[in-house]
């Protein structure tokens, strides 16, 4: 007998933080995907500041009971914050505390109390930025006169998440190109006199890429058959990217079921020598 099905528990989880909440709200989703059938509400309030702005926050923490987190750092905001939630009986965790706390005993160095430290205008900022802007530059082979500035060069047939991996990417400073394959075309050239940039082929089973490509279409409001789902001609190309990945002895990171995010790391394990943790045709 096949077992009932669990419905999902709901539950609000409020977000409170004096920065842009990204951090938060990362740490909050990755510990709600280890429970299953657990659907958290995110109600996220950012750039909490001032005592105004906290009163506003709590009125409507108020009105859906539930999980605070925060990283409120001023030592006055924090403390309105607690006592708050104390007195509307809900838990109210400072979610980098412990992280915190550990790492100030190991290091014995005091603590920055300085709002966004982690946002600062420095050179790694900058250097994000330019590679935010080379990868829009460098979109679906674009800008090809200058792919030997690129850190990485992704390559594959259309709809292998190529252009938001290069994204990805470029938020952690990696200049990264992307280079479309059609079938029945040639190889750019620009690949084959391409020194020293590494080159990077993705790869997806012929169902997943159908489907991907489907519901593509269906977003444009066309939903006719064509060439571009069409079973045959998908796993044609499928093959002959393959086979060009394996000539060119480029490593190959099968994208089916891998998260953009997945596929962004496996490729920054490849960049950093980890080559052996990666499919590598041939």
């Amino acid at each position: 007998m096949t077992p009932p099905t669990r419905l999902a528990t709901y539950f609000h989880v409020h977000l409170v933080s004096d920065s842009t909440g990204e951090t938060l709200n990362a740490m909050a989703r990755a510990v709600c995907a280890r429970f299953t059938s657990v659907l958290p509400i995110e109600h996220i309030y950012a750039l909490v500041r001032s005592q105004r702005q906290l009163e506003q926050a709590l009125g409507e923490i108020a009105n859906a009971p539930g999980l605070v987190l925060h990283t409120i750092v001023a030592g006055g905001l924090r403390a309105a914050l607690e006592r708050g939630c104390q007195r509307l009986d809900m838990p109210c965790m400072a979610a980098l505390d412990p992280l915190v706390s550990a790492l100030s005993r190991y290091l014995g160095a005091p603590l920055s109390t300085r709002v966004g430290a982690q946002y600062a205008l420095d050179t790694d900022y900058f250097n994000r930025m330019d590679a935010l802007s080379y990868a829009l530059g460098h979109d679906d082979g674009q800008g090809d006169q200058d792919l030997a500035r690129a850190d990485v060069v992704l390559v594959g047939v259309s709809r292998t998440s190529k252009t938001p991996t290069c994204i990805y990417l470029a938020h952690r400073g990696v200049r990264a190109a992307n280079v479309p394959l059609v079938l029945g075309a040639a190889q750019p050239e620009r690949l084959a006199a391409l020194s020293g940039v590494p080159v990077v082929g993705l790869t997806v089973s012929p169902d997943r890429l159908i489907q991907i490509r489907r519901n593509r279409l269906r977003s444009l409001n066309q939903d006719r058959e064509s060439n571009y789902v069409d079973g045959d001609l998908v796993r044609a190309e499928i093959i002959a990217a393959r086979r060009l990945f394996e000539r060119q002895g480029w490593p190959v990171i099968d994208v089916t079921r891998r998260s953009v995010e997945e596929t962004a790391a496996a490729v920054m394990n490849l960049l950093s020598g980890g080559r052996g943790q990666v499919e590598v045709l041939g």
